[in-house]
């Protein structure tokens, strides 16, 4: 499926966030946001959510947490219980060690995993790089075009008004 964009290339953070403001007040859906590095406030501009990674991070901790404890517990405890250096066969203090790194292993795995489920990663041999520039020196903003709705010269005299140094067409295979 091949979906059609226009490409607005901005040179200035500054010129590109007051751009933002501007097209998204004019009722422009704004696809996304190409920086070669990370712009500060250009996420609360664009109206990107804040993230629930954490809530999955604090589930999995939990998870690990609970493993390592159950596990220690089972096998020195009811499974294989040995008196070792005259303690208790459940020390609960001794188990901190491996119950807080099982705790941060679950917790970045569960992150990690969930990142890449929720954002589609997955391994591919072709990326979709809308403008090469946009690793070098200058941002690009990407609006996704549809057929017979999408007034183009509209569009591009929009992203001009709005400081745009150059406007392209590009279609992307998704």
């Amino acid at each position: 499926m091949n979906k059609k964009f226009v490409l607005g290339i901005y040179d200035d953070e500054d010129v590109l966030l007051t751009a933002i403001e501007n097209i998204r007040a004019a009722g422009t859906k704004i696809y996304d946001v190409f920086s070669p590095y990370p712009v500060h406030g250009i996420d609360d501009v664009l109206g990107i959510k804040r993230s629930r990674l954490p809530i999955v991070a604090f589930f999995g901790g939990l998870f690990g947490m609970s493993f390592a404890l159950w596990m220690q517990i089972w096998m020195l405890g009811f499974d294989w219980p040995m008196i070792i250096g005259g303690k208790p066969h459940i020390a609960i203090p001794s188990f901190i060690p491996v119950t807080f790194e099982l705790t941060v292993l679950c917790s970045a795995f569960s992150m990690v995993i969930t990142f890449f489920i929720v954002s589609r990663l997955k391994p591919s041999l072709k990326v979709n790089v809308f403008d090469k520039r946009s690793t070098d020196d200058k941002f690009v903003m990407a609006i996704e075009v549809k057929d017979g709705v999408t007034n183009m010269d509209a569009l591009n005299d929009l992203l001009r008004s709005n400081g745009a140094i150059e406007v392209n067409e590009k279609e992307v295979v998704k």
